[in-house]
């Protein structure tokens, strides 16, 4: 094989190749990971046999950890969707938190309804409440907007089961009670931080909503909404027993060795837990949509799923590659001094996601790069999905399609957007990034 050296070279070509296929001329990010994954292979001069060898092992190794988990998560957030229930989560919040605040509670269902569902979508559900809330309280819809899009921002990148994240935690074998329970703890700060900017900066540009319908037709259109407490069980219990999982398994044997760690152990192992959560969605099905839940619905959430499961495997693939090449201890040797720890994949998330666009790419591409690296390095799994996290959502711009949909369903001109939303995305990943590093002082 070629030198360390050379290795860490032809991995900068690789990387410039995978900004260049995606972000140039749209190529789909599985293709191009595929791609790579054989280019990088053949140009380090591993055996040919090894490399089909290393991209089978790659990709199939990590469908086999977390795929079912994402497929699992993205049917939850397509219920959710249709049901209602996002809409009906974020009622109780403005019910909590009050209309006077709805910035806040904007923020605050944003964040909690972008943890199974996709941030964009997210967003497009919540925007006609969005609208309707800055015209009841005078509130410049450029406010409401930043609120609202960084709280969704805040769980899509940091917190499973998004797939984003989810995907991460595969690729590094990483603890997904952990991710969850720190990824909690690093986004609220993350998110808090989106709304301050919101209600302080991005306020000095007004923006008249455009309201239709109104609030209360809006609730008329969607009848009978679900239960607030049947509207949180999908996300909310599937979340609880992994936690419980992680719990124990503590070394300090909190439930014993015996019949209760084996039940928190299966009931909370991520496949159950979100299979769980599937079930636990249908009962949001009014009777006379139920056939349409269980084959439409669902089959709309399977092929969601199936474009981030190629390219959570094809990530695999290229790690597999690169934990196969000189790299690995080439960088162990030349980075060990250089005291970059859990910033290292902060730079490389936030340098993809800025020239590319896409978070989940960012997330899975950076997940594969640091695979082989974090036992050279001595980085933390769990905290180090959270620092790739805070890396994909630095920042947003115009090559980022949620920017597109942030700024077009706020009627916001590109150059406000720019000045209000994009800024808030790096406040929010820089403050992420510093909550992971205060994290890291303490878990090793």
């Amino acid at each position: 094989m070629v030198s360390g050296g050379a290795a860490i070279v032809l991995l900068l070509i690789a990387v410039a190749i995978i900004i260049f296929l995606t972000a140039r001329y749209k190529m789909n990010a599985f293709i191009v990971l595929i791609l790579v994954s054989f280019l990088y292979g053949i140009f380090i001069r591993m055996p040919l046999a090894d490399i089909i060898t290393a991209i089978r092992s790659g990709f199939g190794g990590t469908l086999g950890y977390i795929g079912i988990v994402i497929v699992a998560g993205t049917i939850i957030g397509t219920i959710l969707e249709k049901t209602g229930a996002a809409l009906a989560m974020t009622n109780s919040i403005l019910k909590l938190v009050g209309r006077d605040r709805s910035p806040l509670a904007m923020s605050i269902a944003g964040y909690i309804v972008s943890i199974p569902v996709f941030c964009d979508s997210g967003f497009v559900i919540l925007s006609p409440l969005n609208k309707s809330l800055a015209k009841e309280s005078g509130k410049s819809m450029a406010v409401m907007a930043v609120a609202l899009s960084t709280g969704l921002y805040a769980t899509h990148c940091l917190v499973p089961p998004t797939p984003g994240p989810i995907a991460a935690a595969g690729i590094l074998n990483a603890d997904l009670g952990m991710v969850i329970g720190m990824g909690i703890a690093v986004s609220i700060p993350g998110m808090l931080a989106g709304y301050f900017w919101a209600i302080l900066f991005a306020k000095r540009y007004y923006i008249e909503p455009q309201v239709d319908p109104a609030y209360e037709e809006l609730q008329k259109q969607r009848e009978k909404l679900p239960s607030a407490i049947l509207s949180f069980a999908p996300i909310v219990i599937p979340i609880i027993l992994i936690l419980l999982r992680s719990v124990a398994s503590y070394p300090t044997k909190p439930f014993g060795d015996g019949t209760a760690k084996n039940i928190f152990n299966f009931i909370g192992d991520p496949v159950t837990a979100l299979i769980l959560g599937v079930f636990l969605a249908l009962l949001l099905v009014k009777k006379e949509d139920m056939s349409d839940a269980v084959s439409a619905w669902m089959g709309d959430g399977v092929k969601n799923a199936a474009l981030i499961l190629a390219i959570t495997g094809a990530g695999g693939a290229f790690g597999s590659i690169l934990k196969a090449s000189p790299m690995t201890a080439f960088i162990g040797d030349s980075m060990s001094g250089m005291n970059l720890g859990i910033f290292l994949p902060f730079v490389i998330a936030a340098a993809l996601k800025t020239a590319q666009g896409s978070s989940t790419v960012a997330i899975i591409t950076t997940a594969s790069i640091m695979a082989p690296l974090i036992p050279i390095l001595g980085l933390n799994p769990a905290l180090t999905v959270l620092a790739i996290g805070s890396g994909s959502m630095t920042v947003s711009h115009a090559n980022d399609s949620y920017f597109w949909v942030v700024s077009q369903f706020s009627d916001m001109e590109p150059p406000i957007a720019y000045r209000a939303y994009t800024s808030a995305t790096l406040v929010l990943g820089l403050v992420s990034i510093t909550a992971v590093f205060i994290l890291s002082l303490f878990v090793s």
